[in-house]
């Protein structure tokens, strides 16, 4: 079995976009007939020119080569250019064709992707949430609203979820990490305070940053949270400066996680050498693909640390992240979006039920692609599919994230 065809389809989640302003899906087809599917996350470059390095690499390493060949894939991939080190686009471009390998052998062998993996270990997959605006709150308002954050919270309770995670402490400038203004701290402190107090003791709560404070601010602010013991504090400070994210680790009483903008195990296993983390967000459509992160989960065994894959993308990434989590035993949760568009662009192959996903049995990922629908949603807009901003933090007027991508125009 050789592959033989690639094809990348660019679409776009209806406004308000959760999960982005747009997916990168990538269709493999073997000499033998069978399509694979994957999906390359986030990227630094816009879809267009991502396309050709999808292309590029595939012509390169993956044309004519037996999909079931993973190991010699990455490890001509990681080399490329005589590189031999972590590369976000390169491994973005891999990490969608990787996942499509493995659906194709899954369909090749008549079995779930996990079963290829060392076999069923969780037969049920813990699932959070992040908080979205309910149908009766004002998009604008509701990021910097604690009342409505605690709306959105107890209604993903009363679905089943015993996790969910919120991100007031914006904005994430281009700038790097700032030192967070005191409204900032308040706010967050606010959120904590009403979100605790709507859910109990129903749910953990998940405090996203993302990369955004100076090691000092990210310190006073996970302080200032402490009080209402949070199961983690995501990405406090910038990816670039692991010592910096291990003092924080340190000095704050809350877990810190991270792994969202990381590629490969070099990266995953030098955050735990350092004691940056004790809890690892791998997406998996850039961070290498599902074998690379089956081999940072047994390395986070060592370090007594779990995984908790992220997802900020489409439900390809979503299926992938699934058939991982199935497998592995230091797992601690997985990210869902549940958006109809999610939900239909899979042909409702994959759901949360009370909290919970239960991984397929059906073949490969499990999923079938509604190919016609996600050509009919093309992307045609010029933003990447996440952005910093270019205004620094506002100390005068105050600060607002609006989580996701926006609506179109």
């Amino acid at each position: 079995m050789k592959l033989t065809d690639l094809d990348v389809i660019i679409t776009a989640p209806p406004a308000p976009g959760w999960g982005g302003r747009y997916w990168i899906l990538v269709k493999l087809t073997t000499d033998t007939g069978i399509v694979g599917w994957g999906e390359c996350y986030a990227s630094s470059v816009g879809p267009a020119a991502m396309t050709h390095v999808i292309r590029d690499v595939f012509e390169r390493y993956f044309l004519n080569e037996n999909p079931e060949n993973i190991e010699r894939l990455f490890r001509r991939t990681y080399s490329s250019g005589f590189t031999q080190r972590p590369d976000l686009t390169v491994m973005g471009a891999f990490s969608g064709m990787e996942i499509a390998c493995w659906d194709i052998l899954g369909k090749d062998r008549d079995r779930p992707v996990y079963a290829l993996l060392g076999g069923l270990m969780n037969e049920r997959l813990r699932a959070y949430t992040y908080l979205y605006p309910l149908e009766n709150h004002t998009i604008s308002e509701f990021w910097t609203s604690p009342e409505m954050a605690a709306e959105s919270a107890l209604a993903a309770v009363e679905q089943g979820y015993t996790a969910i995670k919120f991100d007031p402490a914006g904005p994430y400038t281009m700038r790097g990490g700032h030192m967070p203004a005191m409204s900032d701290i308040t706010q967050s402190v606010a959120f904590c305070k009403a979100i605790r107090e709507a859910v109990g003791n129903k749910a953990d709560l998940l405090f996203g940053t993302h990369g955004q404070f100076t090691t000092a601010g990210a310190i006073r602010l996970g302080q200032a949270l402490e009080t209402y013991s949070p199961l983690w504090f995501e990405e406090p400070t910038p990816p670039d400066n692991i010592e910096d994210m291990a003092r924080v680790a340190r000095t704050v009483r809350i877990p810190v996680a991270t792994g969202e903008r990381l590629t490969t195990k070099s990266e995953f296993a030098a955050v735990l050498r350092a004691g940056a983390a004790e809890i690892l967000q791998p997406a998996l459509g850039r961070a290498g693909g599902i074998w690379e992160m089956k081999k940072v989960a047994a390395i986070a065994e060592c370090y007594n640390a779990q995984m908790a894959p992220h997802l900020y993308a489409g439900p390809i990434e979503w299926a992938a992240n699934i058939h991982l989590a199935a497998s592995i035993p230091n797992l601690l949760m997985i990210e869902t979006i549940d958006t109809p568009f999610h939900k239909v662009l899979i042909k409702n192959h994959l759901r949360v039920e009370q909290g919970f996903v239960i991984p397929p049995t059906a073949p490969g990922l499990g999923i079938e692609v509604d190919e016609a629908l996600a050509r009919m949603n093309p992307f045609d807009g010029k933003g990447l599919h996440l952005q910093m901003q270019d205004a620094p933090c506002d100390y005068v007027n105050g600060n607002s994230f609006e989580g996701g991508a926006p609506p179109k125009h």
